[in-house]
């Protein structure tokens, strides 16, 4: 009857190859990051994909040298593993926020600092009181007061924008039939528009025509401004009319008459300003 050797019958782990070992068939080692199993039994003859003592097992990995072995490539949390032209490489990690950049076809990928974009910062000036402006004239523009209403903005960037937003509730100065304007200025250099006159004309992004008492008219502007600087700003008003009857008061948030009844309501005015973010304009 055959004798049947149990403890051969499975594949012997011998660890690292050695040529002092002597090895019997089923015995398995590894070699420079390869394993090879033995299929004579024999000392002293080397591993090798086709030899009468060794047949292969699994081979190493494309390094060619100790397999690719990916603990000796990324070292430090947060690693990331790429292939670049010659073989694979470590893209140490980034710093906190940024994203996983691709350059496209033959190129490594790379960390990225997104920019903000949107929205940076909003401030808004609300009037809530009414507001009487004296000394409106014809042919000139005179300043509401900054004091009462304007908006102090410091941008974070030179080359973002602001996004304005106004809304203005104004009134006749006096009974005749005269045009009221309002115009809104950044520090002394007029927003949305210019100060080319033509006779009294002036410049303005809202205003009122007519000689009712109760008369209130709103007044409102979108704009993207350029202040083109970092150091603060202030957004203020100035008003004027053409007709000749100037030098007389007008109105911020009321009516001329301003009677204690339904009729007239006492309103509110805003101006809010929006810093824009340079990256998605």
């Amino acid at each position: 009857m055959a004798t049947v050797n149990l403890g051969a019958i499975k594949f012997n782990w011998k660890g690292a190859y050695s040529n002092s070992t002597a090895y019997a068939v089923d015995d398995v080692v590894s070699s420079s990051g390869s394993s090879y199993v033995c299929i004579q039994a024999h000392t002293n003859q080397p591993v090798g994909n086709a030899t009468a003592y060794w047949n292969i097992m699994s081979s190493a990995g494309t390094n060619g040298t100790n397999g690719t072995d990916v603990g000796t490539t990324l070292t430090t949390q947060g690693d990331i593993l790429y292939r670049d032209g010659s073989g694979l490489q470590r893209l140490a990690a980034g710093t906190s926020g940024q994203l996983l950049k691709t350059g496209g076809s033959g190129a490594n990928p790379s960390w990225h600092t997104q920019s903000a974009g949107g929205v940076v910062q909003v401030k808004t000036a609300f009037l809530s009181s009414n507001l009487a402006v004296s000394g409106v004239t014809n042919g000139s523009y005179t300043q509401v007061p900054t004091n009462t209403w304007s908006l102090n903005f410091t941008p974070t960037s030179a080359s973002n924008k602001v996004f304005l937003m106004v809304d203005a509730k104004i009134s006749n100065i006096t009974s005749a039939r005269n045009r009221n304007r309002i115009s809104l200025w950044r520090d002394s250099t007029i927003v949305a528009g210019n100060t080319t006159t033509l006779s009294n004309r002036r410049y303005a992004f809202g205003g009122c025509y007519g000689d009712q008492d109760r008369e209130i008219n709103p007044a409102t502007l979108l704009y993207l401004d350029s202040p083109n600087t970092t150091s603060q700003v202030n957004y203020n008003f100035k008003m004027n009319t053409d007709g000749s009857a100037g030098g007389n008061i007008s109105y911020i948030n009321r009516s001329r008459d301003d009677h204690d009844d339904g009729g007239q309501p006492r309103m509110t005015s805003s101006i809010t300003a929006f810093e824009i973010d340079s990256g998605v304009l």
